[in-house]
């Protein structure tokens, strides 16, 4: 079984799609991947991963909101977590 790994991260105070947002990847605490966020605000992080629990760690653009961890349980197929951020708060769900 095998899983990939996307993101999009949208800054929801301003409107638009957040670039340059750095995320990790990590499975039992190693680093698997990292990327930057693209001017549409996305990431792809992995092809052909193992199924597990991974974190994705966001440093998104917000005063207060630093840094935002996710732990996820991946299965076989395509996973794609958008992050929604402004000043005033965060959010995230599984998309498609």
């Amino acid at each position: 079984m095998s899983c990939s790994v996307s993101t999009h991260v949208l800054d929801t105070a301003a409107g638009r799609p957040a670039a340059g947002v750095a995320v990790e990847l990590l499975r039992a605490g190693i680093s698997v991947n990292r990327a930057e966020t693209d001017a549409d605000g996305r990431a792809h992080l992995a092809d052909d991963l193992p199924a597990g629990t991974y974190r994705l760690v966001f440093h998104p653009p917000s005063p207060f909101f630093t840094r935002v961890e996710l732990q996820v349980e991946l299965a076989e197929g395509r996973y794609h977590v958008p992050l929604l951020v402004s000043p005033f708060g965060c959010a995230t769900y599984r998309g498609s």
